[in-house]
């Protein structure tokens, strides 16, 4: 690992970016300092504060925990420069005007400290041209450092460095960029634009061409375009809403002032299309004008209308028969839709065909190999697959004489021929640009293996590309016991990993008779357990369906019997003689939830969503979720000076009953899901290396299962409490009475029941307790109707 140590970092422009990119720096404990010019009124740091207080009212949420906004610095250039000083990264993420950013690296240049890395966040400038405005000391030190919007969701970064950049300094800023900030780096040349920009926007002004020629609608469109075709959800005009039409315009006027046809013989696709200028002209820029492509008028979506210049009923969906087409295998999906006869069909050719000729024609000037082209659109676009895969999948040379058919036939943007190696040569004998050797860099003619930087050894299982070679989870390591519900392995022999199969990830009697198991031989033969899986989510729940067939057969009995297995096997994981580490990422719900909360330590990325969620299905948390509320208020409250144990008991009775989930491993902290004493991991593919190792530090520590020890609940006048203020929350119409009697019940068990305030009780106890809770409710008709309603349109009923 590189020792580059970023202590604190100066972001300069508090604009919408700036200020969400120190906001993605506080959610990953990096101290930062948001700059913009000196206000003309009220403090003199007044557009920073602004900026900072915006944060918490944006969506989707820049922060992992709202209140953490008050850990950005804010200054102005009048007053503080003299910060800059103790800053080791600076990144400049100003308005996109070339004059603006090199009049400001003249004034901060003299406050940069020996050392400091300087970059440029933007989208498509010449950074080479940036990096003349600084002082000769300080350029090998600078590079572009490219982050997607929003940054905290967005994989993509692309760096991007100057002939003077030292290579070192770009080795240090990915490893601090991938590690500690949780991203996929991607080294792009310094071209307009870019890779993903440049390969994206294209994609977007070909795809609106299409859509004018064969005269299609842009929900239409959305539809097609959208997951069907394994891209982002949001299709390609709603993702354009939300990116800002403002945006992409100055993005496609940096294309069309940096490039001509003698540099890019698609640049007479660049203009920009009547539909975007229309928009602009009036006002509708997109999500943060309410209107653009699209606009919510109450529940209604309406759509855009060119020819009336209004807004006409939206929701019209694609054709049905090329859904069908999507679903074929890549070779035979193509061939499909280049034959077929319908405008929609047509126009998915199309599409698809520009993409392969656009990414064909400009590998080798703006990309060293195809694999960061791929990695770029998968990260920075949301796709599936990035273009080079796809048409690796379909079969290269098949799909490469049906592009250049319709470029010679004058179908295509233009008459480009593809490269000569796409046909001859290594990339036509192995099939594709991706190999196990590498992927294919057309500059010095070879597939190029992966940057093997110390950072990158962090990650076991990283994410491969179509064709790429690699370690694959599922067969990884020695396998010790597998069934259909899981796997029980290991890598390095010291400790044993437990992997979930079941849809979902979903905990069946299988996945708790397999980890029973697990934890069995690891007390026998190693240092501890890690429960992991190599995909999302770390667990949606219990096998609601898997329970129903005996549900059937035998009544609520065979429901008891499975809940109180269940309820034994996270006991089992509580008092284990090893150390336990749940490593989570995605969704922990219900009995996801459980599992983690009862492993001895938590190891959670950034972006993962855990909650106890059983009241949308008319439930109440059965596997100990309850159990572990009581207790953890308890342990709270004799840590503190207090004696009164229902306040430490409200926040956690609060997120059970009204189904709250963190929306962070940050916002699952504050719920009580997440420990301080537990790690919080930025990079989704560095989990399981961090949580084998906590597992081996935990054994060598001496690690010691906890006593069973007895604890106070707040009983039948805790219990009273609660009840009176969901008295008036029903009465006042904001629940339903099923939702009273549901919260009543878990009122009952985390109380303790029918006991005197203070008494102390077992888990064993309290699992009782939610054991007939939850048998009772899955008999209550009203509960049958939520289980249904969820398993048939994967929605909550409410009643």
């Amino acid at each position: 690992m590189s020792r580059f140590q970023v202590k604190k970092v100066a972001v300069l422009g508090a604009g919408v970016m700036g200020a969400q990119i120190a906001a993605h720096l506080v959610n990953v404990k990096v101290p930062v300092v948001l700059f913009d010019l000196p206000a003309k009124e009220g403090p003199a740091s007044g557009i920073a504060l602004r900026a900072i207080d915006n944060l918490k009212k944006l969506k989707p949420a820049p922060l992992g925990d709202v209140r953490d906004a008050e850990l950005i610095q804010p200054a102005n250039y009048g007053e503080h420069m003299e910060l800059l000083r103790g800053c080791d990264l600076i990144i400049e993420a100003i308005a996109e005007r070339m004059d603006w950013k090199t009049d400001l690296y003249h004034k901060i240049a003299p406050f940069v400290s020996e050392g400091a890395i300087v970059a440029s966040n933007t989208s498509g400038l010449s950074i080479t041209q940036l990096s003349e405005a600084l002082p000769a000391a300080i350029q090998p030190r600078f590079c572009g450092i490219h982050f997607f919007n929003p940054p905290r969701y967005m994989t993509l970064v692309e760096l991007i460095a100057t002939p003077g950049t030292q290579p070192h300094i770009l080795d240090q800023l990915e490893a601090f960029v991938t590690s500690g900030l949780g991203k996929g780096v991607v080294r792009a040349k310094d071209t307009p634009n870019f890779i993903a920009n440049r390969i994206g926007i294209a994609g977007m002004l070909s795809t609106m061409r299409e859509v004018e020629r064969y005269g299609l609608s842009y929900d239409v469109v959305d539809d097609l375009t959208g997951k069907r075709l394994g891209r982002a959800s949001s299709g390609t005009f709603r993702t354009a809403d939300v990116v800002g039409l403002d945006t992409m315009a100055h993005v496609v006027k940096t294309l069309q002032d940096n490039l001509s046809l003698d540099t890019d013989p698609f640049y007479g696709s660049f203009g920009t299309p009547e539909v975007l200028q229309t928009l602009i002209a009036m006002g509708h820029l997109g999500q943060k004008a309410k209107a653009g492509f699209f606009k919510k008028v109450g529940r209604d979506v309406l759509r855009f209308d060119l020819a009336s210049k209004d807004y006409v009923a939206a929701g019209q969906k694609a054709d049905e028969v090329y859904g069908r087409m999507l679903k074929k295998p890549a070779g035979e999906r193509l061939r499909l839709l280049r034959n077929s006869e319908g405008p929609q069909g047509q126009f998915l050719w199309a599409i698809l065909r520009n993409s392969f000729h656009y990414a064909a024609i400009h590998l080798a000037s703006i990309a060293d190999t195809a694999r960061d082209v791929d990695q770029a659109m998968r990260w920075g676009f949301g796709m599936k697959q990035g273009p080079f895969e796809l048409w690796q999948e379909a079969g290269w040379l098949e799909v490469a004489k049906m592009v250049q058919e319709d470029i010679d036939a004058g179908k295509a943007l233009c008459q480009a021929p593809l490269p000569d190696w796409v046909f001859k040569g290594p990339v036509a004998e192995a099939g594709g640009v991706h190999t196990a050797q590498g992927s294919w860099n057309p500059a010095k003619g070879v597939f190029e293996a992966r940057r093997s930087l110390p950072v990158y050894q962090r990650q076991h299982f990283p994410e491969l590309l179509l064709g790429e070679a690699g370690p694959q989870f599922e067969t990884a390591g020695t396998t010790l016991a597998e069934d259909a519900s899981q796997r029980t392995w290991t890598l390095d022999g010291d400790v044993l990993i437990f992997s979930i199969k079941t849809k979902m990830h979903a905990i069946s009697p299988e996945v708790c008779e397999g980890l029973m198991a697990a934890i069995e031989l690891a007390e026998t033969d190693y240092q501890g357990l890690v429960i992991w899986s190599g995909d999302e989510p770390f667990s949606a729940g219990a096998d609601l369906q898997a329970m129903l067939p005996a549900f059937m057969a035998v009544g609520v009995s065979a429901i008891e019997d499975a809940e109180g297995f269940m309820q034994q096997t996270m006991l089992r994981l509580r008092y284990a003689s090893v150390p336990v580490v749940s490593a989570v990422r995605g969704l922990a719900l219900g009995g996801g939830c459980e599992l983690a909360v009862h492993s001895a330590r938590r190891v959670v990325h950034m972006e993962s969503y855990i909650g106890l969620v059983e009241v949308g299905v008319g439930l109440v948390p059965g596997a100990g979720g309850l159990t572990y509320i009581a207790r953890r208020a308890a342990e709270n409250a004799e840590a503190s000076t207090g004696k009164d144990l229902l306040p430490f008991l409200t926040e956690g009775f609060s997120a059970a009953a009204m189904a709250k989930v963190g929306t962070s491993a940050l916002e699952s902290r504050q719920l009580g899901y997440v420990l301080h004493s537990d790690v919080i991991v930025p990079h989704k593919d560095e989990l399981l290396f961090v949580a084998l190792n906590e597992a081996r530090a935990m054994f060598l520590g001496g690690y010691r299962a906890p006593h069973k020890r007895l604890f106070p609940v707040a009983g039948r006048s805790g219990k009273a409490t609660i009840l009176g203020s969901l008295v008036n929350m029903r009465d006042g119409g904001f629940i339903s009475q099923h939702d009273f009697h549901i919260a009543s019940l878990i009122a009952n068990v985390v109380t303790g029941g029918d006991v005197e305030p203070g008494t102390l009780v077992s888990e064993d106890y309290l699992m009782t307790l939610e054991r007939r809770a939850f048998c009772a409710l899955i008999v209550h008709p009203k509960t049958q109707e939520r289980i249904l309603g969820m398993l048939n349109t994967g929605k909550p009923v409410r009643n």
